[in-house]
């Protein structure tokens, strides 16, 4: 590296015209350009991921039927409805893949030479080359002075500085010019070297190492996880989640058999207008409560939110939609006594009961948002919005047989509904709003690649960028070297591999901090 940077007229290296096929072939997958060539071809295509709608997205259907059969059948063929899946998607990010570690291993020795074999000591020359540099002569009373001075201008710009004594051999000149080696001169001099930020020079690699991590986290997840959808009602118990399988406009659904049973709880709507319907808009958030029945590890209570699923070997919970047909998570019943004319209040959760003093028993079978009896004679819905609604119940008394009950919040006391049953009058008071089921996504990722994916590989990178755009490598040599008239002569010069305008203007504030350790400075030319 040194020699690298001492050469200040570098001539281009000779073609090796014995190089070996398999190390041009190296050479080739492990170049920048072919990187950066992969990389804005998985741009493109990605781009047409996202203007194509995915099979696996809803609303494929029509969009598929929208589409001439000329574009069905190309897009179909070059495999545009399920791009990320497609071979050709995979292969570029397996050869990009193999393109950072080869880049990697060919060029981390030399980033990590900045580290561990910093560069010393500097020639007068050389660092009249660099950008910036400037030549100018302190007034101090003895190098020791001199040094100590540049020392701390550079302790206080937030270099680390070391000090190192160097010597220059210049030979004498004949008399036509040409250098005599007869004639040598060694001369000694202090080179004070300083550096900030040298970790920058891996940050690349740290973006290699996200980048790989993201790619092979997803790779994992793919081929090793699945997606499917559960639907839970309150009161149903699950062992087995469909799958769906995507093969255009057309999807195969099948059941696969869990390791455990899944069984709904309960289901709540947080809503943010209480007398508005339980549409998206209106809803601040989903909970679903669930039990899991594990032969091998017993009973789990769990809490699925919008914004709080759960995890539980390797599946993962989440809340993707509702059945936006209206229901009641729970109700308030006002029930009046035929003997007496009492009234009584009663609340019952949703699949839940209550027994009256008197031993009635009243269970809350169902709830109809805009009640109606159907074809057969059963209580319906005409719309799932909360137009009538009624909750069903089914009441015992004590010694006689179940009957059931329809409890309307309307008035309706002089219908036939609104007659008297099982000793009293039902009439619904209020209700909490909620969907009539959930729908919830698991995701089975045993090995965690879609975690690591998110967290290392894509956190990582973000960070990784950050380091690497936002920070830098600044190094800064001084030469101090007496002159004949007695002061000190001291030749700076610097460089960095980021932001080279904001290291000028830091470097030009460097000697003006030098200058002014101390007071008397006569500045030469540059």
């Amino acid at each position: 590296m040194s020699a690298a940077e001492e050469t200040l007229n570098p001539k281009p290296a000779a073609r090796e015209t014995g190089t070996s096929f398999i190390d041009r072939t190296i050479a080739f997958f492990s170049s920048v350009r072919f990187g950066v060539s992969l990389l804005v071809i998985l741009v493109v295509l990605s781009m047409i991921g996202m203007l194509i709608v995915q099979q696996n997205v809803d609303g494929f259907d029509s969009y598929y039927a929208s589409l001439t059969p000329s574009e069905r059948l190309v897009f179909g063929k070059l495999g545009f409805f399920d791009i990320y899946h497609s071979w050709y998607y995979n292969g570029l990010l397996l050869i990009l893949s193999l393109n950072i570690v080869l880049a990697s291993i060919d060029r981390f020795p030399t980033a990590w030479a900045y580290i561990v074999k910093p560069k010393l000591t500097a020639t007068k020359a050389w660092l009249l080359s660099q950008q910036p540099s400037e030549t100018f002569t302190l007034a101090a009373a003895n190098k020791e002075t001199a040094v100590a001075a540049i020392e701390s201008a550079f302790k206080r710009s937030g270099y680390n500085s070391v000090v190192t004594e160097a010597k220059t051999t210049e030979y004498g000149v004949d008399e036509t010019g040409k250098k005599d080696f007869s004639v040598v001169n060694e001369k000694q001099h202090t080179v004070i070297f300083g550096q900030a930020g040298r970790w920058n020079r891996i940050g690349a690699y740290l973006v290699h190492v996200s980048l790989l991590t993201l790619f092979l986290g997803h790779f994992v997840a793919l081929q090793t996880g699945f997606d499917a959808d559960v639907r839970m009602i309150p009161g149903d118990e699950n062992d087995k989640i469909q799958m769906i399988h995507f093969d255009l406009d057309k999807k195969e659904k099948f059941d696969v058999q869990l390791p455990f049973s899944i069984a709904c709880l309960d289901i709540e709507q947080k809503l943010i207008d209480q007398r508005a319907g339980i549409d998206v808009t209106n809803t601040l958030d989903w909970r679903t409560r669930i039990k899991i029945n594990d032969p091998d590890r017993g009973e789990t209570i769990a809490d699925v939110s919008l914004n709080n699923p759960y995890t539980y070997r390797g599946y993962r919970f989440f809340q993707a939609q509702t059945i936006p047909v209206g229901n009641a998570r729970n109700i308030s019943l006002q029930l009046t006594s035929q003997k007496d004319g009492s009234q009584i209040s009663v609340e019952i959760p949703r699949l839940g009961s209550t027994t009256l003093a008197d031993g009635t028993k009243i269970e809350y079978e169902d709830f109809q948002p805009d009640f109606v009896f159907g074809p057969d004679g059963k209580p319906d819905s005409r719309t799932g919005d909360y137009n009538n609604p009624v909750a069903v119940l089914g009441v015992t008394q004590p010694g006689a047989e179940r009957i059931r009950v329809f409890a309307f919040a309307a008035n309706v006391d002089n219908m036939p509904v609104g007659a008297p049953k099982a000793g009293y009058k039902w009439k619904l008071t209020a209700f909490e709003k909620s969907p009539f089921a959930h729908v919830l996504s698991i995701k089975y990722d045993p090995y965690s690649g879609a975690f690591i994916a998110w967290y290392f590989g894509g956190f990582g990178l973000i960070g990784a960028l950050a380091f690497v755009f936002l920070f830098g490598h600044r190094r800064v040599w001084a030469i101090v070297e007496p002159n004949q008239f007695g002061k000190f002569e001291v030749t700076i010069g610097g460089n960095a591999n980021r932001n080279h305008v904001a290291f000028e203007d830091k470097f030009r504030k460097l000697i003006d901090q030098i200058k002014g350790e101390e007071g008397d400075t006569v500045v030469s030319a540059d």
